[in-house]
């Protein structure tokens, strides 16, 4: 990551909606995609922000790394140790440190969008910020679940950044429903226009 990191070229598009969602001032929930966890570890790295990470092997693996690079980790996955992980979560926003979801892991779907995010963002007032990450070339292993997306040194990138979802305290299990909808849509949309860039890079 230190080394390949360094010699990506970015297009960031939307970062008025990173400031705007600063602005909340009850901390972000940056949510986004398994596959993008090593450019998204480079780009967003030495900000403290929390990640939930799985309790297994990998999880372990990639909690080492992603603190070697100014992140926090909670223990815990939509398979084990769910629940204390989101605990953890919520007393990291409440003490002014922002938190991540790979929010299809860690086992999949790849690309379906799991409650993580929503049930924080509930919890805490805390902004769901989606983002997407394109590269423009990368070699993806295919055979791994979330076809992970190692980055080729000097390779062109750019990140989209949606505006923020906030949900309500309040919310139903019908209006967390939709806020999980559209989160899925966002990152859908997202995805979308990484593939337009990179259609247009080739071109």
């Amino acid at each position: 990551i230190l080394i390949i990191g360094r010699t990506l070229r970015w297009e960031v598009q939307g970062w008025e909606n990173w400031e705007a969602a600063r602005k909340n001032g009850k901390g972000l929930i940056y949510t986004f995609w398994h596959r993008e966890i090593f450019s998204a570890t480079w780009f967003w790295r030495k900000r403290g922000i929390v990640v939930m990470t799985s309790r297994n092997f990998d999880g372990e693996y990639i909690a080492r790394i992603i603190q070697k690079h100014g992140y926090g980790a909670a223990r815990g996955s939509s398979s084990r140790g769910a629940s204390r992980a989101l605990v953890e979560m919520v007393r990291c926003l409440r003490a002014g440190q922002d938190t991540a979801f790979t929010i299809d892991g860690p086992r999949g779907p790849r690309f379906v969008a799991k409650p993580g995010s929503v049930l924080l963002a509930k919890a805490t007032g805390a902004a769901i910020l989606c983002f997407h990450i394109a590269l423009r070339n990368a070699y993806v292993f295919k055979k791994s679940w979330d076809q992970t997306q190692f980055p080729c040194p000097f390779s062109r990138a750019a990140i989209f950044i949606a505006p923020s979802i906030v949900v309500s305290p309040e919310a139903d299990e019908a209006e967390q429903a939709r806020k999980l909808q559209e989160v899925q849509a966002t990152l859908d949309q997202l995805q979308i226009r990484g593939e337009e860039w990179c259609r247009a890079i080739t071109d």
